[in-house]
């Protein structure tokens, strides 16, 4: 079954049990802008409380871009204070918000991910981009540094000298060296692209949803300096015991037939 439904800059289509979120501003090479923003955190926030979503992929419309970068002409004034209330907002609504998601976000990366764009994929959890991708950090251009976590999660991902070349030269990477570096997980055609993100979103609804979610959280506390990800590991393992899934898992694995996972 396939459901569709339309807002004024994103659109979104559920395939099975996974939710397509595409970014429509195609005449802006689908910068991202405060209400775009907002709409993708209200999508975010529902899909979270429907069951039936297992996975999430978000992508850009068109070919050109997936998000060419944030929509400048909407901060070009802005004092200290507006600059970091809008860096502050964009974390807790979009970037800090997917990165901490409850069920797998996969960026399909098409065409150019560019300052804010580069950053919104990277706090998806997975990263698929196609051959004609284009991404980097090109702010210190304009006089200002990436400002929804490129600075922290480019170094994550790419190490520490790779992150700052990236940014304090604003060169972009092409899909190829991007993989070499590890920016993202797999490259294909253009054609190809949600048929991979689909592959991939194919494993993960027929694992655990608790015990995903929970992988989830306790990979993300290793990169969290106020917390001991070994000690939360510990603890959430433990937990996993108690869950229903756990004991249909291994109830399944013994009687030698495919799990039916209750998800609780």
């Amino acid at each position: 079954m396939t459901v569709e439904m339309a807002l004024e800059n994103i659109t979104t289509e559920i395939k099975n049990d996974v939710l397509i979120i595409t970014i429509n501003r195609p005449d802006k090479l689908n910068a991202l802008n405060k209400q775009t923003i907002e709409e993708l955190h209200e999508t975010f926030v529902d899909a979270e409380n429907d069951k039936n979503i297992r996975a999430l992929i978000i992508t850009g419309s068109g070919q050109k871009a997936f998000v060419a970068g944030a929509d400048i002409a909407e901060f070009a004034n802005y004092s200290v204070e507006e600059g970091k209330q809008l860096s502050s907002i964009g974390h807790f609504k979009i970037f800090n918000f997917i990165e901490n998601y409850s069920k797998p976000v996969i960026g399909a990366v098409n065409g150019f991910a560019l300052g804010g764009g580069l950053e919104l994929a990277m706090a998806c959890h997975i990263r698929v981009a196609s051959s004609n991708a284009k991404m980097g950090l090109p702010e210190v251009s304009l006089g200002v540094i990436p400002g929804y976590g490129g600075t922290q999660r480019l170094a994550q991902l790419v190490g520490k000298g790779k992150a700052f070349e990236m940014i304090v030269t604003a060169d972009m990477v092409n899909a190829e060296d991007a993989y070499k570096w590890g920016l993202v997980n797999y490259v294909t055609t253009q054609e190809e692209l949600l048929n991979k993100c689909f592959e991939i979103t194919a494993k993960i609804s027929t694992k655990s949803p608790v015990a995903v979610r929970t992988a989830i959280r306790v990979i993300n506390a290793g990169f969290n300096n106020k917390q001991n990800g070994y000690e939360v590991e510990i603890e959430e393992f433990g937990k996993s015991f108690a869950s229903g899934d756990f004991k249909e898992g291994v109830t399944a694995f013994l009687e030698k037939r495919k799990a039916q996972f209750p998800g609780n």
